[in-house]
């Protein structure tokens, strides 16, 4: 079965949100309105809606974020040279996380200009996407 996920974000601008959707990180805009689009996140729907709403930022990645797994870590490289290119704002900066564990992967967070938060990974170990259940930790908590 191949799925396509599905995810809808509040914005304030739609201007301003297509400026980093899609001149930033390289997605296409498919269909819009004056007030909401849907764009094409890498392969997957990511629509983005207008409210009128204050979108306030969060206190560190948790609890909530979306983002994208790269298979290749040349991938995971382009987008970071793109991302630095486009001056996109890093909440967080590329690392390595949980070195030498079957966990270890390379991470960075973007945020959007509504603060929503975007994690890109690429793991070291392919099985750890969703296996590791030995391994009794999800994040940093």
């Amino acid at each position: 079965m191949n799925l396509l996920f599905h995810l809808a974000i509040p914005i304030k601008d739609i201007t301003q949100a297509k400026s980093f959707y899609v001149e930033g990180l390289g997605c296409e805009v498919g269909r819009e309105t004056a007030k909401a689009a849907i764009l094409n996140f890498y392969g997957h729907q990511v629509t983005i809606h207008e409210t009128p709403d204050e979108l306030p930022r969060q206190n560190g990645i948790y609890p909530r974020h979306f983002g994208l797994i790269f298979p290749e870590e040349k991938d995971w490289e382009n987008l970071v040279t793109k991302a630095k290119e486009k001056q996109l704002n890093f909440y967080q900066e590329p690392k390595t996380r949980f070195l030498g564990q079957l966990t270890e992967h390379r991470t960075f967070f973007l945020e959007d200009p509504f603060h929503n938060l975007l994690e890109f990974k690429f793991y070291r170990n392919y099985e750890a996407i969703f296996g590791g259940r030995e391994i009794a930790a999800v994040g940093d908590r």
